[in-house]
Formats: structure tokens, sequence, C-alpha cells
């Protein structure tokens, strides 16, 4: 009977937790939508996770899918400073970490140099006051709760991936002049890919991870209603299938979710009521930005 009894706590406990897990869950997506962005149950499980261990995000996907979007909402949704490096080749540490302020340096060794001292560790030209923190930095040392985006980081060089490594494990950076700066208070990372290029094992494993793809026609309808609440759902759901169609034509590049949204705010201004071919001709430019593109969706939906 003592095991017996044993066994039902324990299984009782775990369906407790497994219940607050589950609100937890339910509780983030609430949030988010209210933050402007529609979540399904995977991200708000892995936003839910990544706050409840204190684990940076990789989120990877086609461009356009809410990946940006995601980390700005949870800042918006959480009350914290979004501190964003946008990544691009060639960037180095002293755009992303910090870099020192070599005028002030120099300036401050001609005043040195001019008391007659040759000392120079007493000019105390690697102090506080001559760091420039770049947006890793900014993050690390700031003195409430960030979310930090890492953008498009599969736009950075191998070199530079490794830059990330002692910050997303550690949550540090290590100044040879200053040592080693631990974060006052853990940051939400979100790290974004468009997979231009396979990043390193040594990022991912320290990372959890999250693919968004392209919403169904349904909640990309859902999506629209959201952030465009005064159109008719009959005219977002037209709105929802259409892109869906384009996104299966051989475009260069297919509608983003904003994309879409801008569209839907097109129609509206227009006074559109329905989805005609003379209105889709006229508006086709919000969707797409090559001409190419155009002439293909034009072809595809049956209107050139």
């Amino acid at each position: 009977m003592t095991s017996l009894s044993f066994l039902n706590d324990h299984l009782l406990a775990m369906i407790s937790r497994m219940a607050d897990v589950a609100s937890g869950i339910d509780d983030v997506q609430e949030r988010l939508q209210k933050a402007g962005y529609l979540a399904d149950a995977a991200t708000g499980t892995v936003v839910h996770l990544a706050a409840a261990l204190s684990k940076p995000v990789l989120v990877e996907g086609p461009a356009g899918t809410g990946k940006t979007q995601l980390a700005k909402s949870v800042a918006a949704m959480t009350g914290k400073p979004l501190i964003r490096l946008q990544c691009y080749e060639g960037l180095d540490e002293s755009k992303a970490i910090y870099e020192w302020d070599y005028r002030r340096q120099l300036l401050q060794l001609q005043l040195h140099q001019g008391s007659g001292s040759t000392d120079l560790d007493a000019a105390g030209i690697f102090g506080e006051g001559f760091l420039l923190s770049r947006p890793l930095l900014a993050a690390i040392r700031s003195d409430q709760p960030v979310v930090l985006l890492i953008d498009e980081v599969d736009r950075l060089d191998m070199e530079a991936e490794a830059l990330l490594l002692e910050v997303l494990s550690e949550y540090q950076v290590s100044i040879p002049e200053l040592g080693t700066v631990t974060a006052r208070h853990v940051p939400q990372v979100f790290l974004t890919s468009n997979n231009t290029r396979d990043l390193s094992e040594a990022l991912k494993r320290r990372c959890l991870y999250l693919h968004l793809g392209y919403p169904s026609v349904q909640r990309e309808a859902e999506i629209v209603q959201l952030h465009v609440p005064e159109l008719g759902m009959h005219l977002a759901d037209e709105i929802a299938a259409l892109v869906a169609v384009l996104r299966t034509a051989d475009l260069k590049k297919p509608p983003s979710i904003s994309e879409t949204v801008d569209w839907a705010r097109t129609l509206l201004a227009l006074g559109a009521a329905e989805l005609t071919d003379d209105v889709t001709r006229q508006t086709l430019s919000v969707l797409l930005k090559y001409e190419r593109d155009i002439s293909v969706a034009l072809t595809e939906l049956s209107l050139a």
C-alpha cells in the first residue's frame, strides 16, 4: 500500500507539472497574439522552454516567414528592450562585440605624456570609459533583462560565427585588457537564419531549434484578420488562397507574410469588397517586387 501510495503521489505530481507546462505554453501563445504575433503550439513551446531553460533559440526558414518578428514580439510581450545585431558578410568583433575608442585613448595618452610621466598603465586608456559596446556586449552589460536578436546569422562567415559561441554558451564576453564580463541578466536570445548556408554544429547545439515555414491558407487568413481586423473574413480567405498559389509558382522572391498583410491593407484602402481580376492586376506590385515575378504571376493566375 505504501508503494502504491507513492506511485499515486508521483503520478499526480507529474500530471500537475504537465498541466503547469501546458498552461505556460498557452499563456505564451496568448501574450504573443496580444503583441501581434499568431504563434502555433510548436512556436509557443519553444519560446516557453527558451525562457525556462535560459537557452538561445535558432529560428530557421525561408525569408518572410516571421522569424525576426517573433523576436520583436517576444520583446513586446515581455516589455524588454530589443537589442539587434544585423549580420552581414565581413562583420567582425569591433562591430559585433566591442571596440576601443581610439581617438579618446590617443587624446588621453597625449595629456598623460604632457604630465611628464612615462607610466602608460597610469594613463588608464583601457578603462571602462574608453570601451564602446556593440550589440553583443551591450546585451551582456545591460542593467535590465533584454531580448537579443542576432538576425540572419547565416550571412556570417565561419570565423565571425565563432565569435558568438562564448556569448551563447556562457553569456559572457572576454576582453583581454579588462577580463571577463558576465551578464548581469541572462538575455533572451533569438538567432534567425534563411538557410543560405549550413551553420556549425557548435552553434546549433547551444540553441533550441525552431523552423518557421509559410503558414497554411487558414493560418495566413487568421494572421491577416489579426493585423487588418476591418477586413472581411471572406476577403482575407481569398487573399491567403491567392498568395498560397503564388508561392508555388517559379518566383524569384515569393511573397512574405508581411507583404500579404500589406496587400490586405492596400485592398482595404482601395475599398475593395472582393478580389477581382482588375484589382489583382493593379495591386500585384504590393506583393511582388520583380517585373519578371509579376509576369509569371499574371500567367499563373490566368490574368495575362
